[in-house]
Formats: structure tokens, C-alpha cells, sequence
């Protein structure tokens, strides 16, 4: 008999590297789950590791062993820090996604560095980590792995949208969840705002001075990686080999590459949350681009989306992390072939006690 009530941490770093996401929640199960996120913060990536992250999907083998040890190390002091300073006891596990460096299901391997099993003597806490390794071995994609969440968390909107380093969106279709990453966003525009000296475009400003450029705008929407059917998922392999080659083919103001961006962005979300006067859920650091949203509300005039609270938006996906963690800890399925491809619907990650 599994007990009701869990006291967790998620932790997540996404492919945007605004840095370690970390969030303490607490799941109780009565019939159906619900959840409170407490005490939860975002750890910026010195610019040491910043660089490193941003070059490491060219290391080779031995340099990828070495990042993993000294990535997990770095890790484990961010969440024992975490732990510490907020006095935070009782906790069932550490649920911990790691950071993608390679994701290359189409080859039969994807790679989360931090996950080794020296976490659980740093930390000194259950672990549970590692959560795609195992759907790809069964031929999926290895993502995306929050729908379960949508589906037992966020169950009253038809569509799950969230905007970081990529979109990707869950829904219900034919009583089968369905989900996949739909295109580039953070990855993109904060490529372009650092070149402009800022970190992000704060709200879509610099895109919203910029103008649109029609040309690379059907550039863009016209690759084939939208045509493709679902299941479906992005790395940073896709944006350095089709997106920037196309961005950087046009001699155009960078403002006027941001504004023709987030065009793309709002449009190909629209082609896919199509459903007439359907509620949209929005998370994500994308949710905070005020320009992106207008936009898109543009292309679905009789949406209802939902911009929810501040821990909503940022730690979503650490929360679900956590989520999968309690899944994988009482074996039940947290991860759905309808979804990732694989053959099976399966419980995934790795547990260190």
C-alpha cells in the first residue's frame, strides 16, 4: 500500500541555461493528485559554465565523462545548498532531471549529464534521475516526459503549452495524450538578444521594435521538421544545423530577426492549438514575453489562455520532475508511449537510495 503524501525536490535545467531550476513540493493523493510548490528558486550558471554547456555538445567521449563527474558535482552542491539554506528535512526524494547535452533518439541515445550515482552521496538523499534514457532503449523519443503531469496535474485545459528553450504542448486527441515539441523559442531569441547585450528580450521588446521579413518568415515555416508527423523532439542539434544557417543567410537588423522569430514561434503554435475557443495553459519563461503571447492571441482569437502564478510559470517543469520521481518511486507508469514512441507505456528513471 502506497502512502499518500510525498515530500519532494525537482530540479531542472533546461536547454535556454537560465540555470538550475529547484522547487520542494508537496503531492498528496486522495483519488486524484494535487500539489503545493513550495520553497523554490532558479541558480544562475556562472559564465565559466555557461560557455562549457554551450560547447559541450561538440566535446568527445572522454571530455563528456569528465563534464558528467564535474556537472554532477556541481549539481549536488546546488541542491544541498538549496536543502540547507532553506532548512528544508523530511524529504522523500530528489527528483532530478540533469541537463540535456545530446539528444539523438533517431541514433538510440540521448545524454543528461548530472546523473551519476555519486549524487546520492553528495547529497546525501534518495535520488531519482535519469528519466529518458530508458524510453529511448524502448524506441521513443526520450520526450517529451511532462505530459503525464498535464494529464494528472492540469487536467482542465485542452491545451498544455510551455515556452522555454523550445515549445512543446500536450493534449488529449482520441482519449490518447499526445505530445511533442513544436519548434524553437528561447534558444533562438536569446541568442539574438545577447548579441543586441542583453540577456533576454525582456517582454519582447526588441523584437516588437524590429520589422517583419516576409521571406525569412516562409524560410523558416517551411522546414520539413513541421511537416513530420508526431512523435517528435528538438535539441540544439536542430537549431545549429536548420534554424541559424536560415537566420544568418538574411543581412537584416537583428531586432528585425527577433520580430520575424517570434512570428514563426506564434505561428507554428497556432497551426498545432488549433481548437476553436479552447483553454490554453502557458508556461515557461516565454510566458513573460508579453510580444510573443500578443501575438499569438492574434493567430487564435477565440482561445482562452491562462498565464497562472509565478511558481506555475517558472518551476512547472521542475515540478513535474518531481512528479515523475513519486510515479517512478510507488512503479507506476510516468511516462507514455503515445506520446514518445516507444513501444510500451513504462515506469522510467533511475532510483539511488
Amino acid at each position: 500500500m502506497f502512502k499518500e503524501n510525498y515530500n519532494v525536490i525537482g530540479v531542472m535545467s533546461g536547454t535556454s541555461l537560465d540555470g538550475v531550476d529547484l522547487a520542494c513540493i508537496k503531492f498528496n493523493y486522495s483519488g486524484h493528485w494535487v500539489f503545493e510548490i513550495g520553497h523554490s528558486e532558479t541558480v544562475s550558471y556562472s559564465d565559466m559554465w555557461l560557455n562549457i554547456l554551450k560547447e559541450a555538445i561538440h566535446y568527445n567521449e572522454k571530455e563528456l565523462q569528465d563534464l558528467n563527474v564535474a556537472y554532477t558535482k556541481l549539481l549536488a552542491s546546488v541542491i544541498s545548498d538549496f536543502i540547507s539554506r532553506n532548512d528544508i528535512t523530511e524529504i522523500d526524494a530528489v527528483c532530478s532531471h540533469g541537463h540535456t547535452i545530446l539528444h539523438q533518439p533517431q541514433n538510440g541515445f540521448t545524454l543528461q549529464i548530472g546523473n551519476l550515482p555519486i549524487i546520492k552521496d553528495l547529497v546525501n538523499q534518495t535520488i531519482v534521475c535519469d528519466f529518458r534514457v530508458q524510453d529511448v532503449m524502448f524506441g521513443g523519443q526520450g520526450a517529451p516526459l511532462v505530459p503525464i503531469g498535464d494529464e494528472l496535474l492540469f487536467s482542465d485545459y485542452e491545451y498544455c503549452l510551455n515556452l522555454g528553450g523550445f515549445s512543446n504542448v500536450s493534449f488529449n486527441e482520441k482519449g490518447n495524450r499526445i505530445a511533442f515539441d513544436i519548434s524553437p523559442v528561447n534558444t533562438v531569441l536569446n541568442f539574438y538578444a545577447n548579441q543586441l547585450g542583453f540577456d533576454y528580450d525582456d517582454k519582447g521588446n526588441l523584437a516588437k521594435l524590429g520589422n517583419l521579413n516576409e521571406d525569412l518568415l516562409q524560410k523558416l515555416n517551411s522546414l520539413d521538421f513541421y511537416k513530420a508527423s508526431y512523435p517528435k523532439s528538438l535539441g540544439m542539434e536542430f537549431v545549429n544545423q536548420e534554424i541559424f544557417p536560415i537566420m544568418n543567410s538574411f543581412s537584416i537588423d537583428v531586432k528585425d530577426k527577433l520580430r520575424t522569430f517570434v512570428e514563426h514561434v506564434a505561428f507554428q503554435i497556432a497551426e498545432i492549438c488549433s481548437k476553436s475557443n479552447a483553454k490554453l495553459l502557458i508556461t515557461g519563461g516565454g510566458a513573460y514575453n508579453q510580444f510573443l503571447i500578443e501575438r499569438l492571441c492574434n493567430y487564435l482569437p477565440t482561445a482562452q489562455i491562462v498565464i497562472p502564478d509565478d511558481k506555475t510559470i517558472q518551476f512547472k517543469e521542475a515540478l513535474i520532475f518531481g512528479f515523475l520521481g513519486v510515479l517512478k518511486l510507488r512503479n507506476e507508469i510516468n511516462v507514455l508511449s503515445s506520446v514518445t514512441g516507444a513501444n510500451k507505456d513504462h515506469s522510467s528513471g533511475v532510483v539511488f537510495m
